[in-house]
């Protein structure tokens, strides 16, 4: 059985009465600066918050490092600040990775809640 997505928001919408219909309408995937906020309102948004200083630490510290890159006169001293600057950018990254993750889990856990919604309505109609 192939369907389409729509189709399948369709058959969903068209299972549900008026009302919880206009309520499943209103659960619209929020935009990528909500999703971010979200982030920092969650549990762990002092979390959140602590690696943001520490992303702009490292970067200042990857752009403190290609400036003495360039001024640097000798080759091993050039290595040396070339590394910095990876392992600079390369824990950014890592941090960035941990934001697009708990995005990630926050939007797993807002279709887990519609999932629930429309057990719930399907469970009302069976009781009545």
């Amino acid at each position: 059985m192939k369907t389409d997505m729509n189709d399948i928001d369709k058959m969903i919408k068209d299972a549900l009465s008026d009302e919880e219909a206009k309520f499943y309408e209103d659960l619209n995937e929020p935009s990528l600066i909500n999703k971010l906020g979200d982030v920092y309102k969650g549990q762990l948004g002092w979390l959140a918050m602590i690696m943001n200083f520490i992303m702009v630490l490292f970067l200042i510290l990857g752009i403190y490092s290609i400036v003495n890159f360039w001024q640097a006169p000798e080759t091993l001293e050039m290595i040396r600040w070339a590394v910095v600057g990876i392992i600079s950018l390369l824990t950014i990254g890592i941090l960035k990775l941990y934001f697009w993750m708990q995005m990630d889990k926050n939007d797993l856990k807002r279709e887990l809640k519609r999932i629930e919604l429309q057990i719930a309505a399907l469970n009302n109609r069976l009781d009545k």
